[in-house]
C-alpha cells in the first residue's frame, strides 16, 4: 500500500495511491486525520484496515494521480533521525577513511530542511557546496524503546526515499556537522510511504540510485549497510523513544559530489532524482535562494 501526503485547495491531505489515482481518506471517513503520524498514532501502526475502507471509496473520493500537489510522507514527524557512514565505500571516499565507526553515527534534521516529492530543494546564498545523498528511510509506526533484534522490525510502518542534501562548506566548520545538515529546504522526502508488507524486511536488498540530470551518480544496495535497520533500531532506543511517525534516513552509499574529481555540486536548474526499488522515484528540481 501506498500512502501519500498531499495538498488541495482545502488544505492537507491523506490518500491512498491506486493506479494512476489517489483515494482520498478525509473524504473516504471526515474523522481519517491528514498527518500520517497521527494516523499511526491512532491504528496503532496497523493500517491494513485501511484496505476495506478503500475498496469501498465511491467515485467522489478518488482524483487522479497526475497533477497532485505532494506533502511530505509524514506532515509533522516528531524526530528526524539520520545516520552517517554507514556504507563503507562511501567512508572511504571521504575524510574518515582511516576512522571506520564501530557504532551507529546519529545527527538530527529538523522539519524545515525537508521539501516533498517535485518541490524545488534551494542552494543556499553562502554556499555552492550543496550535496546530493540518496537514502532509503523507515518511519516508525508505534511508539517503542529498548528493541531488541527480535523485535525492532515490528515498529516499522513503511518505507520512502530522501534525498539527504548536505551543504558541506558548513558541515565541516566543526566537529559536530549538524548545520550542514539543516539548511532550509535542502533535502527531500517522498513521494509516499510503500507499507513494509510490501517490501523486504528491514527494507534490505533494495536497488538505490541516484541520477542528476539524468546522469547515475550513486548505484548501491541497502544489502551494503555496515549497520543495518534492526541494529540502528536497537542501538537508537537505548536513548531515544520512537513515537508514530519518526522518521529514520539510513545513510548514502559512495558517489556523494564532494568526492569526485573536480567535486560536483547541486546548483539552479538541476534535477536529482532517487530512485529506490520497491518504492519509487524522488524527484526535485534546485533552485539558488531568493535575496
Amino acid at each position: 500500500m501506498k500512502i501519500v501526503g498531499y495538498h488541495d485547495s482545502v488544505g492537507p491531505r491523506l490518500g491512498v495511491v491506486t493506479g494512476d489515482q489517489v483515494v482520498d481518506l478525509q473524504a473516504v471517513d471526515p474523522l481519517m486525520p491528514n498527518d500520517l503520524g497521527a494516523l499511526l498514532s491512532r491504528m496503532n501502526g496497523d493500517l491494513t484496515p485501511l484496505a476495506d475502507k478503500i475498496a469501498r471509496a465511491p467515485a467522489a473520493a478518488r482524483r487522479p494521480l497526475e497533477g497532485l500537489r505532494y506533502g511530505l510522507p509524514v506532515a509533522r514527524p516528531g524526530k528526524i533521525i539520520c545516520l552517517g557512514f554507514n556504507y563503507l565505500d562511501h567512508v572511504k571516499e571521504g575524510t574518515q577513511r582511516d576512522n571506520i565507526p564501530k557504532f551507529p553515527t546519529i545527527f538530527l534534521r529538523c522539519l524545515t530542511s525537508m521539501v516533498p516529492h517535485e518541490a524545488s530543494i534551494i542552494r543556499p546564498r553562502v554556499s555552492e557546496q550543496l550535496d546530493y545523498e540518496g537514502e532509503l528511510v523507515a518511519i516508525i509506526g508505534k511508539r517503542v524503546k529498548h528493541l531488541t533484534p527480535d523485535t525492532a522490525l515490528a515498529c516499522i510502518a513503511g518505507y520512502s526515499c530522501c534525498n539527504e542534501g548536505s551543504v558541506r562548506e558548513f558541515q565541516r566548520h566543526t566537529t559536530q556537522f549538524g548545520l550542514g545538515k539543516n539548511f532550509d529546504r535542502t533535502g527531500g522526502f517522498g513521494p509516499w510511504m510503500v507499507t513494509a508488507d510490501d517490501l523486504p524486511p528491514g527494507g534490505k536488498g533494495l536497488k538505490l540510485t541516484t541520477r542528476l540530470n539524468g546522469q547515475t551518480m550513486q548505484s548501491d544496495t541497502t544489502e551494503n549497510m555496515m549497520f543495518p535497520l534492526i541494529e540502528t533500531l536497537v542501538y537508537a532506543t537505548q536513548a531515544m523513544t520512537l513515537e508514530p511517525g519518526d522518521v529514520i534516513i539510513t545513510g548514502t552509499p559512495s558517489g556523494v559530489g564532494f568526492a569526485r574529481k573536480p567535486p560536483v555540486w547541486k546548483k539552479p536548474g538541476d534535477v536529482c532524482e532517487i530512485e529506490i526499488e520497491g518504492i519509487g522515484v524522488l524527484r526535485n528540481p534546485v533552485e539558488a535562494e531568493m535575496g
